[in-house]
């Protein structure tokens, strides 16, 4: 099977623009071809980030810092 994708390298990974539908641990041979910058896609962060199929608790947000360093948060009236 050849398939072309899109995607991103961070520096030590490279993560697909879109999900890509092959079993984990599946040997790949990828060939690389960079795109000019007139034609390299502008991704949002927000784009970024659900690619990455993150998982956590629904209240991560309003309470960050109980997450990160343990501390409760003080809610301001």
């Amino acid at each position: 099977m050849v398939e072309k994708i899109a995607a991103v390298f961070d520096g030590k990974v490279f993560h697909p623009a879109e999900s890509i539908d092959l079993p984990a641990n599946t040997r790949v041979q990828i060939t690389i071809e960079t795109l000019p910058p007139e034609e390299q896609e502008t991704v949002s962060f927000l784009q970024t980030a659900r690619s990455l199929n993150l998982e956590g608790p629904s209240d991560w947000s309003a309470n960050v810092d109980k997450y990160l360093y343990g501390q409760e948060t003080q809610n301001e009236d």
